[in-house]
């Protein structure tokens, strides 16, 4: 198989094109990534001399070079993780983040029916489901109803994605996964920021109360989830990944805290996030009944190897939090 992987130089696409090409070392995998600020190409450094990855810098939004991409390469499958993703920047920017999940869908939509790709894997978000009380979990059934910018540009990206199934036949799945942690996630999130401003003594700041809820994925679950629905998962259908790990942010805090040996009084409250969920959780027993998935980490065994992995790649953290990552694309491909 000839993969498309766009994001692939982001936290949860670096993960996935490492596994792919660890467990199916056959397949040719091509990420094109535009190298935003947190597209990393020092996450796949050991694949650089591998020679089924290739490396594209580009932008999805960018028909030009998307078209030519897949003349080149004539690509079985594609699946997208490019997006915009953190929610407080789409408070702030949120044209930014149509122009990418919206209008760079379309544009890989449009290239990939063109040149008749066998299947595309949409990676959404729980949060285009909005928010739940204290009860019940999203289905795929569930109503969507976005609550932020970058919600609602995930949410209209998936609607896009259906449309071409529906109106074109073309053989989409759309994934919608609960919050991922893990190694190679961008410090701007709340489990690796926490890490380095405990590494650095800082402060661990919490929205509101602390009480809001999140459903927690180790990142390699969700990787072998998307391997299943990759593979077989039928066209037109939506599948939701989760791993029944519900935790408020303030008990995920303290977990984390624990772990670190750090004291709870590094906790501070800050002014709420506006329009922030209170809760997530999702209902995954589709993609487990139907692609045989399941979950393999607990929510402890997870955390406690992002804390192992963050303390035994210092260089790399180091690296995001100074910028200097951005040099390295120029530094290794130039040469």
């Amino acid at each position: 198989m000839k993969l498309l992987i766009t994001g692939g130089a982001g936290f949860i696409g670096s993960n996935f094109v490492q596994y792919m090409l660890k467990n199916y070392p056959e397949y040719e995998v091509v990420n094109l990534d535009a190298l935003t600020y947190a597209g990393n190409l020092e996450n796949l450094k050991k694949l650089e001399n591998s020679q089924n990855y290739t490396f594209v810098k580009g932008d999805i939004t960018d028909r030009a070079t998307v078209d030519a991409l897949f003349q080149k390469e004539n690509f079985d499958a594609v699946v997208n993780f490019a997006a915009e993703s953190h929610v407080d920047r789409s408070i702030n920017e949120p044209d930014v983040f149509v122009s990418t999940n919206i209008m760079g869908t379309q544009v890989l939509l449009d290239v990939a029916k063109k040149y008749n790709t066998q299947k595309y894997v949409q990676v959404s978000t729980d949060e285009v489901y909005g928010s739940l009380d204290t009860d019940g979990s999203f289905t795929e059934n569930s109503p969507i109803a976005p609550n932020s910018p970058y919600s609602a540009s995930k949410a209209s990206a998936d609607l896009l994605v259906r449309s071409y199934y529906k109106t074109y036949n073309f053989p989409v799945n759309i994934t919608r996964c609960s919050n991922n942690y893990g190694a190679y996630q961008f410090p701007e999130k709340l489990i690796p920021l926490m890490i380095n401003n405990v590494r650095e003594g800082r402060e661990i700041p919490i929205y509101g109360d602390g009480q809001n809820v999140r459903d927690w994925i180790y990142v390699e679950d969700h990787s072998r989830a998307l391997d299943r629905v990759l593979h077989d998962g039928k066209p037109g259908e939506i599948y939701n990944i989760g791993s029944n790990n519900e935790h408020s942010n303030l008990d995920m805090a303290k977990m984390l805290l624990n772990l670190m040996d750090a004291p709870e009084s590094l906790i501070t409250f800050v002014p709420d996030r506006k329009g922030h969920d209170f809760r997530y959780a999702i209902d995954a027993s589709k993609i487990s009944t139907e692609l045989g998935w399941e979950p393999g980490y607990s929510f402890e065994t997870g955390l406690q190897e992002t804390v192992d992995w963050y303390r035994n790649n210092q260089d790399w953290l180091n690296h995001v939090v100074s910028g200097d990552y951005r040099e390295y694309y120029s530094a290794y491909y130039s040469k």
